[in-house]
């Protein structure tokens, strides 16, 4: 594993400090706030610290206030309900006393049922492709230099995206994007840690679909962006130390707000989990 993939795994391994209480470190990438990816990772792996032999099936997530990566964020968990297939937890995250973000988790004992997905779409594999950082290091020299450093930087998950935008020259384009993400080096073997993972990745380069008919992007000017929401289904094992393809679309935006769809699939076309996302792209004037 390399160090800066420790380092995440290591971000994710909450402390207890009380029942059902836990508290996570934050990490700083470069952005004004916490990364909300980060809290949906922890929010999770907080939830799975109260459920023994039972693996999530769907989690869903509100973003109340943008989190302070200067300060620890405390994890309360909710014990809703244990039946005997299902276990429903709620947890909030807070900081400084504040809630940042509420969600509730769902976690199903293994059992076989019918089983169908959607056919992978087309895409080129990621051999061959740029990564995130390859671009990032030609685009560096082009933006400010208070930038530079959150383009180039080490990253845990290597994200090679699919006919990517240039955030500094965008153009109106299908709201589609597709991109192979894999973590960087091998993982232990925890299902649970996977999730996580995947939980913390899949708020990468979401929301800009949403952008891509407007021919905008997050650099561009007087554009306000956060993610509002965030839901998550899981629907087959997977490995996040594997390429799985994440695959997104934008059916609407208005009202000042975009609605993202997304689906991660590994490379024998399986369907492992779906996302959705409704974020702020309020273009102020």
């Amino acid at each position: 594993m390399l160090d800066v993939t420790r380092k995440l795994v290591e971000l994710l391994d909450l402390s207890p400090i009380g029942d059902d209480h836990f508290q996570g470190a934050s990490e700083d990438l470069g952005f004004p706030n916490v990364f909300g990816g980060q809290v949906l990772g922890q929010a999770l792996m907080a939830a799975s610290r109260t459920i023994e032999d039972r693996m999530p099936h769907s989690m869903h997530a509100y973003f109340l206030r943008p989190g302070n990566h200067q300060l620890p964020i405390d994890y309360e968990v909710q014990r809703v309900r244990d039946g005997g297939t299902f276990s429903v937890r709620r947890v909030i995250a807070r900081q400084d006393g504040k809630e940042i973000l509420t969600g509730s988790m769902s976690f199903q004992v293994a059992e076989e049922g019918f089983d169908h997905q959607f056919q992978m779409p087309d895409a080129p594999g990621p051999e061959g492709l740029k990564s995130e950082q390859d671009y990032g290091k030609i685009l560096a020299p082009h933006v400010p230099e208070s930038r530079r450093a959150t383009l180039t930087r080490d990253r845990p998950i290597e994200i090679r995206p699919i006919d990517p935008m240039n955030p500094l020259a965008p153009e109106a384009k299908p709201p589609y994007r597709q991109s192979w993400f894999r973590a960087q080096g091998h993982l232990p073997d925890d299902p649970m840690l996977h999730c996580c993972l995947l939980a913390y990745a899949s708020d990468f380069a979401f929301l800009g679909t949403s952008l891509n008919p407007h021919g905008v992007t997050f650099l561009s000017k007087n554009m306000q962006v956060a993610s509002l929401d965030h839901a998550i289904w899981f629907h087959r094992p997977f490995r996040m130390d594997e390429w799985l393809l994440y695959d997104k679309d934008s059916p609407s935006a208005s009202g000042g707000r975009g609605f993202n769809r997304g689906s991660f699939y590994d490379r024998d076309g399986r369907l492992v989990a779906s996302t959705t996302q409704e974020a702020l792209i309020r273009q102020r004037t």
